[in-house]
């Protein structure tokens, strides 16, 4: 199942895109759950990465599409954005938000058809990946759990040590272990959940991550933590 949301102002314009995904449905064999919206300001208030595939026009009332892509992309970097907009003076823009593609009202089909093949393909490839979402601050991220090296256990928080930066947000360490346990993580020591492919070895009483950092292992862990390698590994 696919989401996709269509945001439009122009009723008729929505009903013809939910058209438009239907029919591509039911051409391609996919499913589709699909949520309107007639406002940008409607989109961005509450959004927390449910959406797959975003329909954005640009001019809107209270918030255009633009403005709105911006605000999404500092929660989601991952969601599909294709614009829907009246000119093309609005297409350059989109590169800013990493913007699949733009549509030119009236929409033809044929080239909607071509957009979605394109952003159905990289939603299944999105799919392979297991993603979590984490309260950071004031605002909800959807984290892809290859990106996470480590987890540490600080206090009442837990410190997520990801490839570009680290993320604190609220704890138990267990809440992360059960998590994610089933996804290639195991806990070396009471402090620390590991992602399983970015150990490079463990030496004695340490584990040597591939980013060169050092964690303790416990006694206590050790033995499930060795066996939960060699399973990853094979």
């Amino acid at each position: 199942m696919i989401n996709v949301c269509i945001v439009e102002d122009e009723a008729e314009q929505a009903k013809l895109l939910k058209n438009y995904i239907s029919k591509y449905g039911n051409d391609h064999g996919e499913q589709f759950s699909i949520a309107y919206l007639p406002d940008g300001i409607d989109l961005v208030d509450d959004y927390n990465g449910q959406f797959d595939i975003i329909l954005l026009d640009i001019q809107m009332r209270h918030m255009d599409g633009m403005a709105a892509a911006e605000k999404i992309r500092q929660i989601d970097p991952d969601v599909i954005i294709i614009f829907i907009t009246s000119t093309v003076q609005y297409a350059v823009q989109g590169y800013a938000v990493d913007a699949l593609g733009y549509v030119l009202k009236p929409v033809p089909y044929t080239q909607f058809e071509q957009l979605f093949v394109k952003a159905t393909q990289r939603v299944q490839a999105k799919q392979k990946h297991v993603y979590i979402k984490v309260s950071v601050e004031d605002k909800q991220l959807k984290l892809d759990c290859e990106s996470i090296n480590y987890i540490e256990s600080q206090r009442n928080n837990v410190i997520l040590h990801c490839n570009d930066q680290d993320y604190v947000t609220a704890g138990p360490l267990k809440r992360f272990e059960e998590m994610l346990s089933d996804h290639g993580f195991s806990k070396c020591h009471n402090a620390y959940v590991v992602n399983l492919s970015s150990v490079e070895a463990v030496q004695k009483e340490e584990v040597l991550l591939t980013s060169g950092e050092t964690l303790p292992i416990s006694r206590a862990k050790k033995k499930e933590f060795m066996a939960a390698l060699t399973e990853d590994i094979l």
